[in-house]
């Protein structure tokens, strides 16, 4: 049988007791139609709303409470399920049947208590529903909320009025269940029992009466062993015994236990005792193996981002996981769970109201936000830090990228420039005058003249004389016996350049065949390299031997050292 198909069946009795025999065909048939449909299908208000509207027109509040009892269970929206069970409420109060009220109370508190986790108005609800209980004839309906009211009490933290309640309860549906009926009945009696034993376990593990929890763990699991039956009953109480066995140190026990237990209850979608579940298994794993134990904890953090919920014995992964990164300095990772941890103790003290005051904390609300602050500081230090060594790498790059293209460029220069000093193109380049076609003046000056000054020019430049310091076209005429005009004018007609270009080409096409050729000027100094030249200043020098060579007289000797391997 399905569970909806069983819930349903449930509902049909609840109210079969209503209506003289001549209705209940009438119920029958609207059975048939959804019976086999699932919990929040909304497809049943194809039957459910001529249903509502005809139990309106005849003011029919047993039946409308009835119909609005169903439109809880398959309305998929937990806004229109808290207002059909507002609906159910007003129609059982109209119909002043008590058994209805306390039902349609007990409804509501039970929606508040599993849908939206509110237990403080779960608890308002039943115990209204238990006040309208206390004259009605239906025992079980009066246990059925004796146990919920148990159950809010627990979660509530008080442990030893939740456990009274639950002692009625458990004794109740235990002897009930063992008398003739309707399998159904005796079914959902046994499912009450095994809840309550549950219930009560919890009760006394957290008043320390461990021994007592310990046996009702056993007692229970010996029954269910033998049964196929309420397989998620069995995973509470193989839940139970798993936590049990994990403060005595059973590692291995514990975790087989968990792990049985964690099918069903996963099954069930019952995340809240499926996160203790994942705790455990956690502090289990923690002990020999930390990956796997901070996998489990995580599962525990992903449960209450998505639920928004958490049992307070759960709030320890939390302190956990921050002391496991604070060791391993994982600040991101230990300000993440601060935050979460802070969100956890703000959600148990909406929750757990009574609770939260007496929860052991190895870090309190002051302790976490303190925390919270250093290690804020700590992370914006950390991120400021790698944005600079970021920015740093990133000049770093450009700087070794402009660098590595400047050498390059350097070295390209440079065997450029010995590629025309090894083939002669560099004197030929500078040195020698235009060739004449024999006969053929260039300018007006006389053919001897231009042939003397041609060959006087000639002997200059195979001497040197051009390194004289303060050497002027005035000073190298009257050397020549001629004026400077027809000097200028040779120079330029032949040289293609100017007087000053001319002679600066000279001095640096000499001192760079230095250089190239002797080794003992490679150790000069720019200063004696332009006193050597006949240049007066190192910068005038530097620019001359860069315009002249395309490379930078530091430079050149630098490779030309390298070249010779000379340090």
């Amino acid at each position: 049988m399905t569970i909806s198909r069983f819930l349903i069946i449930l509902l049909f009795l609840s109210f079969s007791a209503f209506y003289p025999q001549e209705t209940r065909a009438d119920f029958l048939l609207l059975r048939s139609k959804y019976e086999n449909l699932q919990k929040n299908d909304s497809t049943a208000f194809i039957y459910l709303n001529p249903f509502i509207a005809k139990a309106k027109k005849e003011a029919d509040f047993v039946r409308l409470t009835e119909a609005y009892k169903y439109a809880v269970y398959f309305s998929p929206s937990d806004y229109r399920k808290l207002s059909y069970a507002d609906s159910t409420i007003y129609a059982a109060l109209k119909s002043k049947d008590n058994m209805l009220i306390s039902d349609s109370y007990l409804g509501k508190g039970i929606f508040y208590y599993f849908n939206l986790k509110k237990f403080e108005p779960a608890l308002i609800e039943y115990l209204k529903a238990h006040e309208y209980s206390k004259d009605i004839k239906n025992d079980y309906l009066r246990q059925k909320i004796i146990y919920h009211l148990g159950v809010v009490k627990s979660y509530l933290g008080f442990y030893q009025e939740a456990l009274d309640l639950f002692g009625e309860s458990s004794t109740y549906f235990e002897m009930k269940s063992k008398e003739e009926g309707h399998p159904n009945q005796i079914f959902n009696l046994k499912k009450g029992y095994y809840n309550s034993l549950h219930q009560m376990v919890i009760c006394y593990r957290n008043l320390k009466k461990y021994d007592i929890a310990d046996s009702l763990v056993d007692k229970g699991l010996k029954e269910l062993n033998n049964t196929n039956e309420f397989l998620l009953e069995r995973s509470y109480l193989l839940k139970c015994r798993g936590i049990s066995a994990y403060n005595h140190h059973n590692y291995e026990g514990s975790i087989q236990d968990l792990n049985s237990a964690q099918k069903e209850i996963l099954k069930s979608k019952d995340f809240s005792w499926l996160s203790v579940v994942y705790y455990y298994l956690g502090k289990n794993y923690m002990v020999g193996n930390e990956h796997k134990g901070l996998l489990y904890f995580e599962k525990v953090d992903s449960i209450f981002n998505k639920q928004k919920f958490i049992f307070p014995e759960v709030r320890r992964a939390y302190e956990d996981l921050i002391y496991y990164y604070a060791e391993r300095k994982d600040i991101k990772k230990q300000l993440y769970y601060t935050n979460q941890l802070l969100k956890v103790d703000n959600q148990i003290g909406k929750d757990y109201t009574y609770l939260s005051s007496k929860i052991h904390r190895e870090y309190d609300t002051k302790s976490l936000l303190e925390s919270k602050k250093e290690l804020e500081r700590i992370s914006f230090i950390r991120m400021v830090s790698t944005l600079i060594c970021i920015v740093l790498a990133i000049l770093f790059l450009i700087f070794a990228a402009i660098r590595y293209h400047k050498e390059q460029n350097i070295k390209f220069k440079y065997l450029l420039l010995q590629d025309r000093l090894n083939h002669d193109q560099y004197e030929a380049f500078i040195i020698d005058s235009q060739e004449t076609e024999p006969g053929v003046l260039k300018t007006i000056l006389p053919e001897e003249l231009y042939q003397e000054l041609d060959q006087k020019l000639r002997i200059f430049e195979m001497r040197n004389e051009f390194i004289q310091k303060g050497l002027t076209l005035g000073i190298l005429a009257v050397k020549m016996n001629t004026n400077t005009y027809y000097l200028s004018a040779f120079i330029n007609e032949n040289k293609k350049k100017n007087f000053k270009a001319y002679i600066n080409d000279l001095r640096i096409t000499y001192i760079t065949h230095l250089l190239n050729s002797e080794r003992k000027y490679l150790h000069y100094t720019i200063e004696a390299l332009a006193e050597e030249s006949g240049i007066s200043t190192r910068q005038h020098f530097s620019k001359l031997f860069y315009d002249a060579n395309g490379i930078r007289p530091k430079d050149f000797i630098r490779k030309r050292k390298e070249e010779l391997r000379i340090d």
